[in-house]
């Protein structure tokens, strides 16, 4: 069996992606208390040289790139989200910054994502802001929900970022037929 011949056409493999400095479309972060104590006096320089990418996807927030820890944020998300989920999540994510810089694994073996140190770490940071900003446990409860996280998972962040979980809703037996 021969191996199907492509037209004769050039495609790109190894693109190196641009993108835009954060403090060109967030600005006033380097004045906000909790980004302050991510970064310490290195704050306003730490904001000018990170970088980040937007991108369209419905299916997706914002991340921190393993690879070089430049900011990725979906545009979509950015549509859609609510303001003070962005602003949260933002903060979150420069934790992530932050810890790429000082040469941290972001996702390491052997843990599964609510006991990661590094979103621990970020969650905890963002769980104070959004305390400082008014928001009740069962508000920073919510904030914590993600689909990709099981109501336990939750729970078990929720206690390792010192968020009080409301009750569990007792499952209801099953009938028999």
């Amino acid at each position: 069996m021969t191996k199907p011949k492509l037209p004769d056409v050039r495609m790109p493999r190894n693109i190196r992606l641009t993108y835009d400095r954060f403090t060109d479309h967030f600005r006033g972060f380097e004045k906000v208390p909790a980004v302050r104590a991510i970064f310490g006096p290195a704050t306003a320089k730490a904001l000018r040289s990170l970088r980040v990418e937007f991108y369209s996807s419905k299916w997706g927030f914002m991340g921190v790139s393993d690879e070089d820890g430049h900011l990725m944020v979906s545009t979509h998300y950015l549509r859609t989200g609510n303001p003070r989920d962005i602003y949260l999540d933002i903060v979150h994510e420069l934790v992530h910054v932050r810890q790429f810089r000082e040469g941290k694994e972001l996702f390491e073996d052997g843990y599964e994502y609510p006991d990661l140190p590094t979103e621990i770490e970020a969650y905890r940071t963002c769980i104070a802001e959004g305390q400082r900003l008014g928001m009740n446990d069962r508000e920073l409860f919510e904030y914590l929900k993600v689909f990709w996280m099981s109501d336990k998972e939750v729970r078990r962040l929720a206690r390792h970022v010192g968020v009080r979980a409301p009750p569990a809703r007792p499952r209801r037996p099953r009938r028999k037929r």
